[in-house]
């Protein structure tokens, strides 16, 4: 059987996730694949470097976290966007990475389209953080 936690601890756990990456982080999107580790170095192309809302995500609820406000802003790089990181505000301490896909494409962070131009609006559509464990 796999481990089980309440929604209690499943919320405290997304929200010490939150409070640990801290307010107002960078979240960049990379050509390529999702490198092996948060401490193994950048690969690909950065596309865009968005500062997150200082609250960057909503309550926890049953062990969930959505995207709060709006994540968007202007590429500077031209690609196909593959993975993200989130870094803390100085953009020096990489907390999470994941995938990108095109909306419905079951990635962690999805776009309306991942094909990127530099000078393009970029929106996030969907970013959720589910702790495990229900």
């Amino acid at each position: 059987m796999a481990t089980q936690y309440s929604t209690t601890v499943r919320n405290a756990a997304n929200d010490q996730i939150q409070t640990t990456i801290g307010t107002a982080p960078l979240l960049k999107f990379y050509t390529g694949s999702v490198p092996a580790t948060c401490a193994t170095a950048v690969s690909g192309t950065l596309l865009i470097s968005i500062t997150l809302p200082s609250t960057w995500l909503g309550a926890s609820s049953s062990g969930v976290k959505s995207l709060s406000g709006t994540w968007s802003g202007t590429a500077s790089g031209t690609g196909t966007a593959g993975y993200y990181r989130i870094y803390d505000s100085t953009g020096t301490t990489c907390h999470e990475q994941g995938t990108i896909t095109a909306t419905g494409g079951g990635g962690d962070i999805t776009l309306d389209n991942t094909s990127i131009a530099s000078g393009q609006t970029v929106t996030v559509s969907t970013y959720t953080k589910t702790f495990s464990g229900a």
